[in-house]
């Protein structure tokens, strides 16, 4: 009987300890959202942060920060890009990069003024 015990006891404390391991490795790996402004808080036709560092399967919301129009390209990306012109402040779209690499994007009208940026997706 005190063998019956003893491995009860060992399995619980191995299942005990693959839990807690599950639970400590799994917790970072939630998606997180992150913020670009389109139009900085003086008005100045760029994006802040210009370029950003993410991992697969984190969102870039990208925010109308001023009332000029914006939109978004990632070049040869169409499923990450909004073509249409967000004309009122704070409005906003959201992409999604689900795989690693280096996506260069920019706003259509103000491209040729250096509004252009990079999302790196480490993977």
């Amino acid at each position: 009987m005190k063998t019956v015990t003893s491995y009860f006891k060992q399995v619980a404390l191995v299942v005990l300890g693959l839990l807690v391991a599950f639970n400590f490795f799994t917790a970072n790996v939630a998606a997180e959202t992150y913020t670009v402004k389109m139009g900085s808080d003086k008005g100045a036709l760029v994006f802040e942060p210009k370029d950003i560092i993410i991992k697969p399967g984190d969102t870039i919301k990208w925010i109308n920060n001023k009332a000029y129009p914006h939109n978004i390209i990632v070049q040869g990306e169409a499923e990450l890009s909004h073509k249409k012109l967000l004309v009122k402040p704070a409005a906003e779209v959201e992409s999604t990069f689900t795989a690693p690499g280096e996506y260069s994007y920019y706003c259509t009208p103000h491209r040729g003024a250096g509004m252009v940026g990079k999302v790196t997706v480490q993977g």
